[in-house]
């Protein structure tokens, strides 16, 4: 099954995007995808964007993604033409409710492209017959668009695009906030942010961050989202590094010293390997291009017939050979 996902380079990535993203990209034959264009729907800085977009390249290759896999979404035109197709066969009462229009948009100066970048988002999906879609569940709704778009163009235009299925992970998706363990650890936060794990941070910046987490009064080991969500998410940071149950984790621990000691020991053993990849990767630019090239061309060459399919089928055959 053909496995497709993108991370939008809006931030420096934490470790929750490693844990529910990079170390799950390992399909050879899979389309893995740094998504840029999304990152500008609301204002942005150009140069940070090139240089985030650059970073997190480098850092799905560190992370071992398979050679061809990666690519950078800017450097595909397909993506922006079939979002263009797919705009014209969605609603704008459907894209209205999207989550993050509702929540961005309808102010002064919104960009058109946050209420329109759903179609972005399927168009991404739906041209490389993607199957499976490795996300987020806060991404859930855009793949549900996705799938909704595929199967009202094939019903109207004839059978073109796979239908895809959500695939979400297990604990990594509900990483928090060291500082808010009620809200979830993004990379959008500044960079600064003291509740967030970046991957590129020192090693004791790590440890610290994790040694000041949040947790609460009690100093009772258990996992229970709703009463101790500081420690809930220490255990479950700790069960995603380590392959563990959280709830049986805390049955190992009677102090939230010892506790967060051995998630920065885990979270450290997990990220120390990616940032020794990284650094070896960033003193050979000309290999990081090579390689970004290699999977742009892949890209080029799976998604073109679809987009080409998907012009014949609304009746643009004369447009493309």
């Amino acid at each position: 099954m053909t496995s497709l996902s993108g991370i939008t380079p809006s931030g420096r990535l934490t470790l929750g995007n490693h844990l529910g993203a990079l170390r799950r990209f390992t399909d050879p034959d899979g389309f893995y995808f740094v998504a840029n264009l999304h990152a500008m729907t609301t204002k942005h800085d150009p140069r940070r964007l090139a240089a985030l977009t650059r970073e997190c390249a480098t850092l799905m290759l560190a992370a071992g993604i398979p050679p061809g896999a990666v690519f950078v979404q800017s450097d595909v035109p397909t993506h922006a033409q079939l979002a263009y197709l797919l705009e014209c066969t969605s609603y704008v009462g459907e894209l209205s409710r999207m989550i993050q229009y509702k929540e961005k948009g309808g102010r002064p100066m919104t960009r058109a492209s946050l209420f329109t970048y759903p179609c972005l988002m399927a168009a991404d999906i739906l041209l490389y017959g993607a199957q499976r879609v490795p996300v987020g569940g806060d991404q859930d709704q855009h793949v549900e668009l996705a799938r909704d778009v595929a199967v009202r163009f094939n019903r109207e235009y004839g059978e073109t695009f796979v239908v895809p299925e959500l695939h979400k992970a297990a604990l990594a998706t509900r990483i928090k906030d060291l500082a808010n363990p009620t809200a979830k650890m993004s990379k959008s936060d500044s960079d600064d942010a003291v509740g967030t794990i970046r991957l590129l941070d020192p090693p004791d910046v790590i440890r610290r961050q994790v040694m000041r987490a949040v947790t609460d009064s009690e100093n009772e080991v258990r996992h229970d989202e709703a009463e101790k969500p500081g420690v809930t998410n220490l255990l479950e940071i700790l069960a995603a590094c380590t392959d563990g149950d959280p709830t049986a984790l805390a049955t190992a621990y009677s102090s939230y010293g010892d506790l967060k000691r051995d998630v920065a020991d885990a979270v450290l053993a997990v990220i120390e390997p990616l940032q020794k990849e990284y650094a070896r990767l960033a003193t050979d630019p000309g290999a990081i291009d090579a390689l970004l090239a290699e999977g742009r061309d892949r890209a080029l060459e799976a998604s073109e017939p679809r987009l080409r399919a998907a012009m014949r089928a609304m009746g643009l055959a004369g447009s493309m050979p």
